[in-house]
């Protein structure tokens, strides 16, 4: 079942996308985020009962280059407020990088992360966060795989459209990854009360 929803988003102040997406029964909403000082990627997807994941949407935000740093966080809070209106996930993983070419450009980004992390915790979303190699580890199987590699097993995974931005994929990646943490934790606590269940004497 493919639901799309490939809008590219601006920084123009509206942001289109669905209006209370249906949920396709009892599965966990994810919002996957990618933030960037140019852009910001995010990406939604439904794990079903049977831990099948499901593509609803994705796009990418983009502030206009030359406006201020303020009102480029601005856009990106209210674009991923709206997203957040619209998809109403219950979980929020974001991707958090280890590195960056400068200290400034560190800090510029730990903003744009904080202000994901703001629009999520203002609509009560619970929010997870992930390292690169985390990311790729969960979608690739290895911790050191190309993003190209991360973007096709995307494509793959989800049977995204043919036009998936770069930013969307690498979002879509992240809520992947709380996805596979999820069904991690679903069989340990499937497995551990068996574990620790007495055993019968004979």
């Amino acid at each position: 079942m493919k639901r799309w929803s490939g809008s590219v988003l601006k920084g123009t102040g509206s942001v289109p996308g669905p209006q209370n997406f249906p949920r396709s029964g009892k599965g966990i909403r994810i919002l996957g985020v990618d933030p960037g000082l140019l852009s910001t990627g995010f990406g939604i997807i439904e794990i079903e009962g049977d831990g099948s994941s499901l593509y609803c949407g994705s796009g990418v935000i983009r502030p206009r280059a030359r406006q201020s740093f303020s009102h480029r966080i601005q856009q990106i809070f209210r674009g991923l407020s709206k997203q957040i209106e619209n998809y109403a996930p219950q979980l929020m993983a974001v991707e958090c990088p280890f590195f960056a070419k400068n200290v400034k450009s560190a800090m510029l980004l730990g903003q744009m992360r904080g202000v994901a992390i703001l629009a999520a915790a203002e609509a009560g979303v619970e929010i997870q966060e992930f390292s690169p190699l985390e990311v790729k580890q969960a979608v690739v199987g290895y911790g050191r795989a190309a993003k190209e590699q991360v973007q096709a097993m995307v494509r793959s995974l989800l049977q995204t459209p043919p036009n998936l931005a770069t930013d969307a994929a690498d979002a879509l990646a992240v809520a992947l990854c709380l996805a596979h943490c999820l069904s991690w934790q679903k069989s340990l606590e499937t497995i551990v009360p068996k574990q620790l269940s007495p055993r019968t004497s004979w």
